[in-house]
């Protein structure tokens, strides 16, 4: 059992499945900073100085009964909120990372179409079957011999 689990882990596509989910990982966070530090300041700014991230609903007042400022502040005090303002992000964050992988997924597609090799196309010419000289494909008698060809 030890020996099939090292062939497997040392095959070369775990590693690269490994590489592929730390750089995903990393990618991510990189989204993920993105939406939240550079794209939705902006948006919020043009909708009224509105934070995404602290947009929530109540369901219940905590220890200390609300308004509260942001998620934390209820969250620290137990109130039961709808945070839907992060579900907005991570939206956002997914539709950008979705985009992301369909642009390299469509670019590696495009490359694996390019390498490929047209179908070779139907042959044209045949050669005649008494002096081996190339000729049409729908002739019934050789240019070169004169010999009467048959189907």
């Amino acid at each position: 059992m030890w020996k099939e689990f090292k062939d497997f882990a040392v095959k070369g596509n775990v590693l690269d499945m490994a590489v592929g989910i730390i750089i995903g990982a990393a990618f991510g966070t990189i989204v993920q900073s993105l939406v939240k530090d550079v794209i939705m300041p902006p948006i919020g700014m043009l909708l009224g100085n509105v934070d995404f991230a602290n947009l929530f609903i109540v369901l219940k007042d905590g220890a200390v009964a609300g308004p509260y400022a942001s998620v934390e502040a209820a969250q620290s005090v137990g109130a039961v909120t709808i945070n839907y303002g992060i579900f907005f992000n991570a939206l956002i964050s997914f539709f950008i990372v979705a985009f992301a992988v369909f642009m390299i997924v469509k670019s590696f597609s495009k490359m694996k179409r390019v390498d490929k090799a047209p179908p070779p196309s139907e042959p044209t010419v045949k050669n005649c079957p008494y002096c081996l000289s190339e000729i049409p494909l729908k002739a019934t008698k050789c240019a070169h011999c004169t010999s009467a060809l048959t189907a």
